[in-house]
């Protein structure tokens, strides 16, 4: 299923969804990020997905980078909350979902890097090299905001 971002574009479909969904910073000891390249529109970005039912948002966090990524992870805190409704995402069923991402950091605890049917790529990489990967603005916002450990509270916006 393909996906298409819009943020603050006039021409953007309107929003007829919103889901809860987490984002996972994961750094490892080294100090190294993990990334996965989405499979839905080929960029790179902090693995994460949908809120189920039945799940708490900690658990949400877990399954997904496990998931996406066969990382096993363990929930640290929060680094932000992005409710932007000038962000929405339209998928091919006609979904047309308004962001409302929880980022949570979080730290490796077992595993091995492997993709899945939502990631053609899994990799760790150093901060400094984040610049050169193609990651939509809104995700580079929560990696520069959960990189940012100065913060005493959490970014909600």
């Amino acid at each position: 299923m393909g996906r298409i971002d819009y943020l603050h574009d006039p021409d953007a479909p309107p929003a007829n969804s919103v889901v809860p969904s987490v984002v996972a910073f994961v750094q490892n000891d080294a100090g190294q990020v993990l990334v996965i390249q989405r499979s839905d529109n080929g960029r790179w970005a902090l693995p994460g997905g949908g809120h189920d039912v039945g799940e708490s948002i900690s658990d949400t966090v877990v399954r997904e980078v496990w998931e996406e990524t066969g990382i096993k992870a363990e929930v640290v805190d929060v680094s932000g909350l992005y409710t932007d409704p000038g962000h929405v995402m339209q998928y091919d069923d006609g979904e047309v979902r308004q962001q409302f991402s929880i980022c949570f950091r979080a730290r490796p605890v077992g595993g091995e890097l492997r993709t899945s049917s939502e990631t053609t790529q899994v990799r760790w990489v150093a901060p400094s090299d984040l610049a050169t990967l193609d990651v939509h603005p809104t995700m580079r916002l929560r990696i520069e905001h959960a990189m940012d450990r100065t913060r005493t509270a959490p970014y909600i916006g």
